[in-house]
């Protein structure tokens, strides 16, 4: 790919749910991109990309899938909060993570951008705003899986050298739209990242020269934002333009 285009080569894995939708949307042609996903991916009009099959859980698979490429993002993994951890995780969240990063080592990968979830920290105090280098504090196994994730990337990056960013995910504005009236809770409210603002962290994940590893935090400019973006913001001169409490005016309670 990288030789026919000069593009940067970027693996997308779970490139077929809403975020992965999102964000090819949004990046239009500006990389060279090879999308993964457990079926068939349909390509929108005029998008230019290779697809592939990938059982995350496969590691002879995901060699495969990281050869030839510069940067992944990888957003597969069972992302129900409540997914069982023998029927699920263990294999999609737990072995999926590492095979993606070992692969991504052994095939000369740079940069692994791996999607956690504000349920790393999601067990935080009421009224305390998660840090990047607080201790987690995962409030279900879902969140203590994407604490595994965060925790290989730390380790391939001081160990074995390869280069990504945790990008702790806040609730992404898209379920949100599927309430319809129903009005959300501040709280939930407050972990809100719209996706225009979600993909243009994910871009400057990718385009920076920031070295090493680094968790940073995905939520709009929300008036009260759960996570602090603060950090995130100045190590990437990344500038989120969305306001949860402002998108969604009088339709969340008060109620935590």
């Amino acid at each position: 790919m990288a030789e026919q285009t000069g593009k940067r080569t970027v693996l997308l894995t779970g490139a077929g749910g809403d975020i992965g939708t999102a964000f090819r949307a949004y990046i239009g042609d500006r990389y060279a991109m090879r999308l993964a996903g457990r079926s068939d991916i349909p390509l929108t009009e005029g998008e230019q990309a290779e697809v592939i099959s990938l059982d995350i859980a496969d590691l002879d698979a995901c060699h495969e899938a990281c050869r030839g490429i510069d940067t992944i993002v990888h957003l597969a993994a069972d992302r129900r909060m409540h997914a069982e951890f023998y029927d699920s995780l263990i294999e999609n969240n737990i072995k999926g993570a590492y095979n993606i990063y070992r692969a991504a080592k052994d095939q000369g990968v740079k940069r692994v951008i791996f999607a956690s979830s504000v349920n790393a920290v999601a067990g935080a105090p009421t009224r305390h705003q998660a840090q990047t280098d607080e201790v987690p504090t995962p409030l279900n196994i879902y969140g203590a899986s994407k604490v595994w994730g965060e925790a290989l990337g730390a380790y391939f990056n001081a160990v074995e050298g390869l280069g990504g960013f945790a990008i702790r995910i806040g609730a992404f504005k898209p379920e949100f739209d599927e309430m319809g009236g129903e009005p959300a809770p501040a709280r939930h409210v407050s972990m809100l990242v719209s996706p225009r603002d979600l993909c243009q962290l994910i871009v400057r994940c990718i385009e920076t020269d920031v070295p090493g590893f680094h968790i940073v935090h995905g939520l709009s400019n929300n008036a009260l934002p759960f996570m602090d973006i603060e950090s995130t913001k100045v190590l990437l001169g990344w500038e989120p333009e969305d306001d949860g409490f402002a998108l969604y005016g009088n339709r969340f309670s008060t109620v935590d």
